[in-house]
């Protein structure tokens, strides 16, 4: 509401004001999106930073380039039957 569709966010005695005008809902300009980093467990994600404005997405996912099993060791980590598949 403030940093990306430039409005002044502010909170008094338990009312939201937007603006300097006293709010009970509110319309967001853009659409947001959360995304999910490819590490599951360990990405700065939406989970960390929150969503993601439309305007700041670049690029778009296509298909798994490498996909490892962290249970197995050297060439056994490989998932070949994930390898070069396409995302839906």
């Amino acid at each position: 509401i403030g940093v990306f569709e430039g409005n002044k966010l502010e909170v008094k005695d338990s009312v939201i004001y937007v603006n300097g005008h006293p709010a009970d809902d509110y319309t967001f300009q853009m659409n947001y999106y959360w995304m999910m980093g490819d590490n599951r467990h360990r990405s700065a994600d939406s989970r960390f930073w929150g969503f993601v404005p439309e305007d700041h997405i670049v690029g778009k996912a296509y298909f798994i380039w490498l996909s490892l099993d962290k249970d197995k060791s050297f060439l056994g980590k490989i998932r070949w039957n994930r390898m070069f598949r396409f995302v839906h």
